[in-house]
């Protein structure tokens, strides 16, 4: 599972010219899920986002978490194109919507399980998104397929 998650002091999203999803100061995290992706991984995701220390404070760096800001939660499977070769992206590690949807859910009922408030896009839909970027900071966070014995790495 992939994320770009992005500290912003506003940000929404927007489906057919309605606003379906807005926060104030937080995180926008722009998720993927990729085929071989678990609702494990996606309680780790959520788990890495609301941990998240970006926001400084005089005490240090603050998260979502610490700090009771929200996140907007947008699903985005281009974050598992495949653009090595030529000029058309290639999709073929993106999780399909019948299983990628119900991890996005995954990933917004962990970040509500842990007392984040979490607003979010429409999965498929097309949509806009706005954001006003802090810093900027953006980062890229990603939770790797397990490797046990007798598995080799992706």
């Amino acid at each position: 599972m992939r994320a770009v998650v992005t500290r912003v002091s506003e940000a929404s999203v927007t489906v057919a010219g309605e606003v379906v999803g807005a926060i104030g100061p937080g995180l926008l995290a722009l998720v993927g899920v990729g085929r071989d992706d678990d609702a494990d991984r996606a309680r780790t995701m959520a788990r890495k986002v609301h941990e998240l220390r970006v926001f400084p404070t005089d005490d240090g760096a603050r998260s979502v978490g610490d700090l009771g800001l929200a996140v907007l939660v947008v699903s985005q499977f281009t974050l598992y194109a495949d653009t090595r070769k030529g000029r058309r992206p290639s999709w073929a590690d993106a999780a399909p919507g019948e299983l990628a949807e119900p991890l996005v859910d995954e990933v917004v009922a962990e970040l509500r399980r842990r007392g984040t408030e979490v607003a979010t896009g429409r999965f498929g839909a097309r949509m806009s998104v706005a954001s006003v970027n802090e810093g900027p900071m953006t980062l890229q966070l990603e939770v790797p397929a397990r490797v046990g014995p007798g598995t080799t790495p992706p």
